[in-house]
């Protein structure tokens, strides 16, 4: 199974939690981790690389130029990596056909196998919707992204790839022609995602694939299922829980409820690296041996 992943040094440890629950959740799969990075330093890379064989999983660094985006909109938490995913077609080798794309915010709670084998057919992407945003601002986003015929709008944090059809097309230059001419977006990589394969996205249901973090509260008080606001529903039949926004489970003063099911892997990983620091101590030999 191929993973890709897209970040700066801030969210290298979110990283490692996600990828710790990734490898406790699809045993018997070897995973390729293809992590897409600018400014990452070799000791970072190195540690990163060190996690995953340990776990017995294969790392893939793949650096891209940090001026690349350079003319295109970066503001607050949002980097020029966040436009990474979105030109991974062209830095794959040519043995990735398929990549499932998971930002590094994310917990995996079930297996991924199901996802990772659906058909595409002619579309490019499969990809969730966030049923409350998209509910309220539907009909605003059509709009300003000039797409009156989609049939939603698509969070970008996890997306199953069509690399095979994506290297066909020719949407690098589409891409990088909309990131210069568009300058006042606000989710940039995810409009652009939403403008120009806005007819070629399978949508897969969010409560199984991106359960946003922030609506768990929502989803009790107006539940579309009954069943989907219980924490163990959650827990049986999610395979991804998405922490967006700007407050993390791994920052001081989180209010989410559903950050247990981070910590519960944030502690698993901490007591992995724990056993691989005390194998990687010198062991000195007892004086007078």
């Amino acid at each position: 199974m191929n993973i890709l992943v897209a970040l700066n040094a801030n969210y290298l440890y979110p990283l490692k939690v996600m990828l710790k629950s990734l490898f406790m959740n699809n045993r018997g799969c070897t995973i390729t981790v293809y992590m897409m990075y600018s400014k990452l330093n070799e000791n970072e890379i190195k540690d990163i690389q060190e996690f995953v064989s340990g776990e017995g999983h294969r790392l893939v660094p793949v650096f891209i130029h940090p001026g690349l985006f350079d003319d295109a909109l970066v503001y607050r938490h949002f980097s020029s990596e966040m436009y990474y995913r979105l030109i991974a077609f062209r830095y794959l080798p040519e043995s990735v056909d398929r990549i499932l794309y998971l930002d590094p915010d994310i917990i995996n709670l079930n297996p991924v196998f199901d996802l990772y084998r659906k058909p595409f057919g002619n579309a490019f992407f499969m990809a969730c919707e966030h049923a409350y945003s998209a509910r309220m601002a539907g009909p605003f986003n059509k709009m300003r992204l000039k797409t009156p015929k989609a049939k939603g709008y698509f969070n970008t944090g996890v997306l199953m790839m069509n690399i095979k059809a994506l290297r066909k097309s020719n949407s690098l230059k589409k891409i990088m022609q909309f990131t210069e001419k568009h300058k006042h977006l606000l989710l940039p990589d995810q409009d652009i995602f939403n403008a120009l394969y806005w007819d070629k996205i399978i949508s897969i249901p969010g409560m199984y694939y991106n359960y946003d973090a922030r609506y768990y509260n929502l989803t009790r008080i107006f539940p579309t299922n009954k069943d989907q606001a219980n924490p163990k529903w959650i827990k049986a039949h999610t395979v991804f829980i998405h922490y967006c926004g700007g407050q993390k489970p791994w920052r001081p003063g989180y209010k989410g409820n559903l950050g247990f099911f981070f910590n519960f892997y944030a502690r698993r990983y901490a007591e992995d690296e724990a056993e691989r620091r005390e194998r990687r101590t010198p062991v000195h030999e007892t004086e007078g041996h």
